[in-house]
């Protein structure tokens, strides 16, 4: 099946607006708008409303099996940079993630589709919010998804850097890791930074704890494990001169076994309760699971 030109134009087209309008997860208000304008101008029949701002378009012809194809919509919190013409008028939100491209090619799977009708049976175009971390699948689905639109068999795809123009790429097993994200609180004793020794200093376990947590993936499990543990903020302190009495960690766990991910989750949760305690300092952890492997 061959696209035509102008399709293809309007695709771009659609893909550069929603890059140049970006929004942030559950705040997709226009993007939606846009997205059940232009099925409902194609012919479908269109349902608002789940998880908030999720468009589903369905496309009936005739009897045979029901299926669904997903998009997302979301962008990121990121100041996006450079000069290109389609680039985002939101300051602090940028679609870094490529949400713009996957919504603009559903949109134009749904218009093709409409127009040739070169299937038998049912497809419900489903374009998602919030998927940037916020759980808009989960909310649609606990929201009555499947209930409202049973389908036999339900398909994404998401763009892949690096793969060459043109190419699709499956996997028969893991194809996305796992997310979980922590919280470490170091709880200390302040000092006079001139006076070590009179507190207990959290912000040298938090040097100690950080460079620990790298040896699991390189020395506490399999090398035919995968899983990569990265502390990407620490918060603590106020006074130059002062040691601090609590530091905060957080940061990312991401691994494509589920062994390996309830593996790696009791060794930090090891290392944060014993590493600090010859330092006098004690600490704890909290997570925030996030989605399993894909």
């Amino acid at each position: 099946m061959t696209l035509s030109p102008s399709l293809l134009e309007d695709a771009l087209h659609w893909r550069r607006e929603f890059h140049r309008q970006p929004e942030l997860g559950y705040q997709e208000q226009q993007t939606s708008q846009f997205i059940a304008e232009e099925l409902a101008r194609a012919g479908l029949q269109v349902f608002r409303g789940l998880a908030g701002t999720g468009v589903i378009g369905t496309l009936e012809n005739g009897s045979g099996p029901v299926i669904g194809l997903r998009a997302d919509m979301d962008a990121l919190p990121i100041t996006e940079k450079g000069d290109a013409e389609w680039r985002s008028s939101t300051p602090g939100v940028m679609h870094a993630c490529g949400h713009d491209g996957h919504s603009a090619i559903l949109l134009a799977a749904a218009r093709q589709l409409a127009a040739t009708r070169q299937f038998s049976g049912t497809v419900h175009f489903i374009f998602q919010p919030a998927e940037e971390n916020l759980g808009g699948a989960r909310k649609m689905v606990e929201e009555g998804l499947f209930q409202r639109f049973p389908m036999d068999a339900i398909y994404a795809m998401h763009n892949w850097p690096g793969l060459p123009l043109g190419s699709l790429a499956v996997n028969p097993g893991a194809m996305m890791a796992s997310l979980d994200s922590f919280e470490i609180t170091l709880h200390g004793k302040s000092c006079h930074a001139a006076m070590p020794e009179s507190g207990a200093d959290p912000m040298v376990v938090a040097a100690e704890l950080i460079l620990a947590l790298q040896t699991i993936p390189s020395r506490r499990l399999s090398p035919l494990a995968s899983a990569v543990v990265s502390v990407t903020q620490i918060h603590g302190g106020e006074a130059i001169n002062v040691i601090p009495e609590q530091i905060m960690l957080r940061g990312t766990v991401r691994c494509l076994q589920t062994s390996v991910r309830e593996k790696v989750r009791g060794l930090i949760d090891e290392f944060v309760t014993t590493l600090p305690r010859p330092f006098g300092v004690s600490g704890e952890i909290n997570w925030l699971p996030g989605y399993p492997v894909t």
